[in-house]
C-alpha cells in the first residue's frame, strides 16, 4: 500500500512536469546568503571599468579642447611640420602619425608570419608533450620588460642591421632606425599573436580535420585550407590586438627608433631612418619640464587623445571583423 501511494505521487509529479525532471529540488527555498553581495560586487567591477574609461576621456578632452581653441584642427591633423617646443611652433601631427604607422608596419611584417607559423606548428604539428613545453616558453617573451627589448634592439639588432645592410640600397642605418625598433616590437608581440591564434585553431572541431584527412588532404593542406579559415575570426582578433599593443608601445620606440620627426612622411617608412612616434613624443615631453597650462603642455593631451581615438577605431574594426568571419559549430 505504501509503494502504491509513492507511485501515485510520482505520477502526479510527472503529470505536472511532462519533461520528466523534478525541478522542485533545484529551486531555492529563499535567497542564498551572499548571492546579492556577489552580484553587486561583479556589477561594481564592470562599472569601475566604465568609470575609469570615462575619467580618462575627460582628462584628455578638456586640455585638448583648450589646445584646439588656439591651434586649428585642420593644421593639426593634416600638417607635416612638427615642432611644438621650438620657435616658430608648428603642430602638424601627421609627421609623428606616419612614424607610428611605420614602426607598426615593420613590426607586423615580422611578427605576423612568425606568430602564425608558431601557432600552426603548436596546433597541427607539435605533439601534446612538445606543446606543453613550447607554448609556455613562447609566452615567456610577453613577460620581458619593454625597456629590455629597447636595449636589446639598440645593442644587438642595430649593429646586426648595420652589418647586413646592402650598400646599394642607400645610406647605412644609423644608431636609431625604425627597422631596429620594429623588429624588437615584433619579437614582443609574437607571443600575443601565437597564443591567441593557437587557441582559436585548437577550438576548431576535429571532425573538420578528420573529414579533410579522409578525402586525402595532407597535413599542410588541412592546416592552411581547413583550420586556418575556420579560425579566421580569432586570428584577426589576435592581429588587431597586436596592432593596438604596437601603436601604444613607448619605451622600445623611444630607445631604438630615435626622436626625430620627418617632414616628408614617406621618408618615415624607410627602415634605416630615425623617426618620432606619437608615444615617443609623449614619453619624451611629459617629463615635468613644461609649464603647466602652456600650449606645449596641452600638445601632449591632444596627441594622447588622437592616439586614444585611433586605438578605439581599431578595436571597433576588430569587433566588426570578428563578427563577420566568426564560425559557429555545434
Amino acid at each position: 500500500m505504501k509503494r502504491r501511494v509513492q507511485s501515485k505521487s510520482a505520477m502526479r509529479r510527472l503529470a505536472a512536469n511532462p519533461g520528466g525532471s523534478d525541478n522542485s529540488r533545484l529551486r531555492a527555498s529563499g535567497p542564498r546568503r551572499g548571492e546579492r553581495a556577489i552580484y553587486w560586487a561583479l556589477a561594481g567591477c564592470a562599472g569601475l571599468s566604465i568609470v575609469t574609461t570615462t575619467a580618462i576621456v575627460i582628462s584628455l578632452l578638456i586640455p585638448s579642447l583648450q589646445f584646439f581653441g588656439e591651434v586649428p584642427l585642420g593644421d593639426f591633423l593634416f600638417g607635416t611640420d612638427w615642432s611644438p617646443t621650438i620657435n616658430p611652433h608648428s603642430f602638424g601631427v601627421l609627421a609623428i602619425v606616419a612614424g607610428t604607422f611605420s614602426v607598426t608596419l615593420w613590426a607586423l611584417l615580422f611578427a605576423v608570419p612568425v606568430g602564425l607559423g608558431v601557432a600552426i606548428y603548436l596546433s597541427e604539428y607539435a605533439s601534446r608533450r612538445r606543446r606543453r613545453l613550447l607554448k609556455p616558453l613562447v609566452e615567456l617573451l610577453a613577460g620581458v620588460p619593454t625597456v629590455a627589448f629597447g636595449f636589446f634592439a639598440l645593442s644587438f639588432l642595430t649593429p646586426l642591421i648595420q652589418g647586413i645592410w646592402p650598400g646599394f640600397l642607400g645610406d647605412e642605418p644609423g644608431v636609431f632606425s625604425v627597422a631596429s625598433a620594429g623588429l624588437a616590437i615584433g619579437l614582443m608581440i609574437v607571443p600575443m599573436i601565437a597564443s591567441v591564434s593557437e587557441d582559436a585553431m585548437r577550438a576548431v572541431p576535429n571532425a573538420l580535420r578528420e573529414g579533410a584527412y579522409a578525402l586525402g588532404a595532407t597535413r599542410a593542406r588541412v592546416a592552411t585550407r581547413v583550420v586556418f579559415p575556420a579560425a579566421l575570426s580569432g586570428i584577426v582578433a589576435a592581429i588587431i590586438l597586436a596592432i593596438s599593443r604596437t601603436v601604444g608601445e613607448t619605451m622600445i620606440v623611444l630607445i631604438a627608433a630615435g626622436n626625430t620627426p620627418n617632414e616628408n612622411i614617406f621618408k618615415s617608412f624607410n627602415p634605416v631612418e630615425s623617426i618620432q612616434a606619437m608615444t615617443g613624443f609623449i614619453g619624451s615631453i611629459a617629463t615635468g619640464d613644461l609649464a603647466t597650462g602652456s600650449l606645449e603642455y596641452k600638445t601632449v593631451f591632444a596627441v594622447a587623445l588622437l592616439l586614444f581615438v585611433m586605438t578605439l577605431a581599431m578595436n571597433a574594426v576588430s569587433i566588426r571583423l570578428v563578427n563577420r568571419y566568426r564560425e559557429v559549430y555545434e
